[in-house]
C-alpha cells in the first residue's frame, strides 16, 4: 500500500498511551469518551490546541442504559475535520483518542480523512487507517452514519467490512471477543 498523502499528521491512541503523545504538538485532538468517564488528567500537558469531546459508548446499536454513536456525534467530528482543514498549516497534528484507541477513534479518523480526501477511494482511506493504527476495528455504527453523511455511497461501510475480515484472520480471538460484546452484526459482515 502507498501512503496516501495526509494534509496534516495524524496519531490515534487509548487513553493509557496519552501521557505518551504530549510531546507530539497535536494542534487538534478529537476526544471520545464514555459518557460518565472522567476527562484525562493528560490533557494538562498539552501545549494549547483546539479539541472537541464527544461522549458515546462503543457500541453498534441503541441499547438501553448506554448511549450509542448518534449522527449529530458524527456530524460534530466531520465539523471538527473541517476546522482543521480550513485552517490547515505545517505543524497541523490530529490527534484522536478513545479508551483503547481501536474502535471509535479510528472510525472517526477514516471519516475525517475520507472528508479530507474525497478523491481517494474508500479501500484506499481504510487501509490507510489501518497503516496507521494497525490494530483497527472500526465502529460500523460510526462508519454507517458518516458514510451517509459524506455520501460515500456505501463504499466507506464495505472497507470497513474488508478491514473487519483482515482482523479476524489476522487476531481470531476477536470474534469471542465481538460477541461478547454485541458486535455480531460487524462480524456477520466481515468479508
Amino acid at each position: 500500500m502507498t501512503d496516501l498523502s495526509l494534509p496534516f499528521a495524524i496519531t490515534v491512541c487509548g487513553i493509557e498511551e496519552l501521557d505518551g503523545h504530549c510531546t507530539t504538538g497535536a494542534s487538534h485532538v478529537l476526544s471520545i469518551l464514555d459518557p460518565e468517564a472522567p476527562v484525562p488528567d493528560a490533557f494538562g500537558t498539552y501545549g494549547e490546541h483546539a479539541r472537541l469531546e464527544l461522549r458515546f459508548d462503543d457500541i453498534i446499536e441503541e441499547t438501553p442504559d448506554y448511549r450509542a454513536p448518534m449522527p449529530e456525534d458524527v456530524a460534530a467530528l466531520l465539523a471538527f475535520g473541517r476546522d482543521l482543514m480550513a485552517e490547515p498549516r505545517p505543524g497541523a497534528h490530529l490527534l484522536v483518542h478513545c479508551h483503547a484507541g481501536i474502535s471509535r477513534s479510528t472510525a472517526s479518523m477514516a471519516l475525517i480523512l475520507a472528508q479530507a480526501l474525497p478523491a481517494q477511494p474508500a479501500a484506499a482511506i481504510l487501509a490507510q487507517v489501518h497503516a496507521i493504527r494497525e490494530k483497527a476495528w472500526p465502529n460500523l455504527r460510526i462508519m454507517e452514519i458518516g458514510d451517509a453523511l459524506l455520501q460515500r455511497g456505501g463504499t466507506l461501510v464495505a472497507a470497513t467490512h474488508a478491514l473487519h475480515a483482515v482482523q479476524i484472520a489476522r487476531r481470531p480471538q476477536l470474534v469471542e471477543l465481538m460477541e461478547r460484546a454485541g458486535r455480531g452484526r460487524e462480524l456477520a459482515t466481515a468479508g
